[in-house]
């Protein structure tokens, strides 16, 4: 049995003819009678009425209509979902609101790319909400966002801990204030501060620290790594994670560094998510599998 012949069937059912048939699927009539004709004999059924003016589909062959049906909608299904699996096998899409750039999420992918280069692993930069929305509508396979400590992660998601580090202070080294051990609030609002977007986890965690105090001057961008390029070019300084900040280009280089603040501290996470609902291809299970591990080599370097 093939599943051309059913179509066939499903075909004659719906246009009446085998002529009808042969012509929209652009086959010679005795090859489409033929066909048929050798299902019949597999299964010892008579489908079709044939007569001199054509084709009907007989009592026993409409018997057999919802069971032909039933095996062409598997079929289509399985089709459907092979295609889904190719493409998801082909493209893996991971959201971040660029935390742990340089440490974390360009080896992991240097990594996976080592044993899937087939695989095109595609980075999009968003802030959280917008990871969230994309996770659940299944655009991402992964989203990478921070929370302070304390805070709940939504339930629709697989939550997993990779990183765990303290806010800090990102500015010049040739700034006054690398010459201090930490960084007051009350320094840091004499200086021009460069500020995450409404959305960011760090937009929240200066505001609460700053209390209504006002900077002498702020501006504001869109994740750490545009963040710490303003700060190498003198435009300010900024308040990162120090796994955003530690092993950077530009920290190596030494033109940024870092302080710790004077302050009370809380912890910030950057964990991976995925959606609950719905199935993981294998290739998302090993990449996700991969980030838990880099994260607990740079946690082993950063102690």
């Amino acid at each position: 049995m093939r599943i051309e012949q059913l179509e066939y069937i499903q075909a004659v059912t719906r246009l009446g003819s085998l002529r009808r048939v042969a012509e929209e699927l652009h086959l010679s009539q005795p090859a489409l009678s033929e066909a048929v004709r050798n299902l019949e004999r597999e299964l010892g059924v008579n489908i079709l009425n044939r007569t001199r003016s054509g084709a009907r589909i007989s009592d026993e062959g409409r018997e057999l209509l919802p069971y032909i049906a039933g095996v062409l909608d598997a079929v289509d299904q399985l089709r459907r979902a092979a295609d889904e699996q190719h493409h998801s096998n082909r493209v893996l899409r991971v959201g971040t609101v660029n935390a742990a750039t340089v440490g974390l999420v360009i080896p992991t992918i240097r990594e996976f790319r080592e044993t899937h280069p087939a695989t095109r692993v595609e980075v999009v930069d968003a802030r959280e909400a917008e990871i969230h929305r994309s996770l659940l509508e299944g655009s991402l396979d992964i989203g990478l966002v921070n929370y302070l400590r304390g805070d709940d992660p939504p339930p629709d998601f697989d939550t997993t801990e990779l990183l765990r580090g303290q806010p800090v202070v990102c500015l010049r080294a040739d700034s006054p204030l690398a010459a201090r051990p930490a960084i007051e609030v009350s320094d840091l609002v004499r200086q021009p501060l460069i500020a995450m977007r409404s959305g960011y986890v760090m937009h929240r965690y200066l505001h609460r620290l700053l209390d209504g105090r006002t900077p002498s001057f702020s501006c504001s961008t869109d994740g750490a790594e545009m963040g710490k390029l303003m700060v190498a070019e003198g435009l300010g300084v900024t308040v990162l994670p120090d796994f955003s900040v530690v092993g950077d280009p530009l920290e190596r280089a030494g033109t940024i560094t870092w302080r710790p603040l004077a302050s009370r501290q809380v912890d910030v996470l950057l964990v991976a998510q995925r959606r609950r609902a719905g199935s993981t291809t294998r290739p998302a299970r090993e990449l996700h599998q991969l980030f838990v591990k880099r994260a607990m080599e740079f946690g082993e370097r950063a102690a």
